[in-house]
């Protein structure tokens, strides 16, 4: 079995900062690409920032300038740095990540972290 625990959540006022993080942990050979969504209750799940095995990274409109994402293999995890954080920026954030479980696994598994909410108050 594979996990994805979550931390670093909280509530903050706008224009503060935080940082999430996210690790794997079980049954993995290796990563694939991992990544951070977030959803507002009612509302469907959105790509927040992605980040491939190799580094490349892609950011929502959104996050684009002021939020950071980062990974480190060593650790199976995947970080998300939010800086100048926003009240729209209020979500329950989810990591993402593609694991191989085995070495000649042709395609990864999706796993999904528990979720750490995130409030940001004006």
């Amino acid at each position: 079995q594979v996990q994805l625990v979550e931390s670093g959540g909280g509530s903050v006022q706008a224009g503060n900062s935080l940082t999430l993080s996210c690790a794997a942990s079980g049954s993995i050979a290796s990563m694939n690409a991992m990544g951070w969504y977030r959803q507002v209750l009612k509302k469907e799940r959105e790509l927040v920032a992605r980040i491939g095995n190799g580094g490349a990274t892609n950011y929502a409109d959104s996050a684009k300038g002021r939020f950071t994402i980062s990974r480190d293999n060593a650790k199976n995890t995947v970080y998300l740095q939010m800086n100048s954080l926003k009240p729209e920026d209020t979500a329950v954030y989810y990591c993402n990540a593609e694991i191989f479980r085995r070495v000649y696994q042709m395609r990864p598994e999706t796993y999904w972290g528990q979720g750490t909410q995130v409030t940001v108050s004006s």
